[in-house]
């Protein structure tokens, strides 16, 4: 069972935050860093000082990390045209030594494309679909050749298709709730499906669906990696869950319905029923990325009783 942080830094984290992050992830064992790609902050959080860019953030991670795995839930697909995406994560894989993740979504929060001026398409699905075949098209060209893709929302004409990712393969993730469109798109290109913020019912229902579209594209339902990603809020006793969950503006009840949270040995529960539906990778939500003492917590009394 695959533990990995996965930060916000939108609700207002700034590099050196990040980074302190990441190299507690790291020291502490847990598999992965990951970070949200959104420049505007969510709910009543200020935000302050303002948003990172996810992979300016990743390539700093990359130099000054050295073993866990970096990555993104989820790059939104509005922000950046396919070519230039597949040449970014490329660079960072290979400034990582070949450590790092991607995944890809189509973009959804309208709010933060208007505040910076990013178009926000109608058809968003559409050119998800063509941004993976060109960035996992691009990478997989052999060098020496060019690639070439005529789509309805992108054509690339003679692309050398280079740099490389370190990596032989860059895994990358596909997300979400769709109950048909989404599962069909993860059978063609995903090497891992997430499932976000989703009760332990939903998750099997929606895993279910993807196997299904796997098989039907004729892969094996293994060859995917399922995952959750859940809000986390560890305590040793009730007073210091309660404690947590007032520092990020949640109710205790609410996060244990929802996500994660409680005492290790509850946490521990519960991961155990996600698990009897197939998942075996989660991103653990840190809303409040000053409290490494949380990290600890997880790393020591939670992540120590997981197979």
């Amino acid at each position: 069972m695959d533990l990995r942080i996965f930060t916000e830094p939108q609700q207002g984290a700034d590099y050196e935050t990040l980074l302190t992050v990441a190299k507690a992830t790291e020291d502490l064992g847990f598999d992965a860093f990951f970070r949200s790609d959104h420049y505007l902050r969510m709910g009543s959080a200020d935000g302050l000082p303002g948003p990172t860019d996810a992979w300016i953030t990743l390539a700093g991670l990359a130099r000054e990390t050295r073993r866990i795995r970096l990555g993104t839930l989820m790059t939104a697909g509005t922000f950046r045209l396919p070519g230039v995406l597949a040449i970014q994560v490329a660079q960072v894989d290979q400034m990582s030594g070949g450590r790092v993740e991607l995944g890809l979504g189509a973009g959804w929060f309208e709010e933060e494309h208007t505040a910076y001026g990013i178009p926000f398409p109608k058809e968003k699905f559409g050119r998800l679909e063509e941004q993976l075949a060109i960035v996992t098209g691009l990478w997989g060209t052999e060098v020496g050749k060019t690639f070439d893709f005529e789509g309805t929302h992108y054509q690339l004409k003679d692309s050398p298709a280079l740099p490389k990712p370190a990596q032989e393969k860059i895994p990358v993730l596909i997300g979400g709730h769709g109950a048909s469109r989404t599962p069909r798109l993860a059978a063609r290109y995903a090497d891992e499906f997430n499932m976000p913020f989703s009760s332990v019912e939903d998750t099997a229902a929606q895993f279910g669906r993807v196997r299904a579209a796997a098989q039907e594209a004729g892969r094996a339902a293994d060859a995917l990696t399922y995952s959750n990603a859940v809000v986390v809020c560890v305590g040793k006793d009730d007073r210091e869950v309660a404690r947590r969950a007032a520092a990020i503006g949640r109710e205790v009840d609410e996060l244990k319905a929802n996500g994660l949270a409680g005492t290790p040995a509850e946490v521990v529960e519960k991961i155990g029923r996600y698990a009897e539906v197939g998942s075996t990778r989660f991103y653990l939500q840190m809303l409040d990325l000053s409290d490494l003492d949380h990290l600890e917590l997880i790393a020591g009394e939670v992540q120590a009783q997981l197979p």
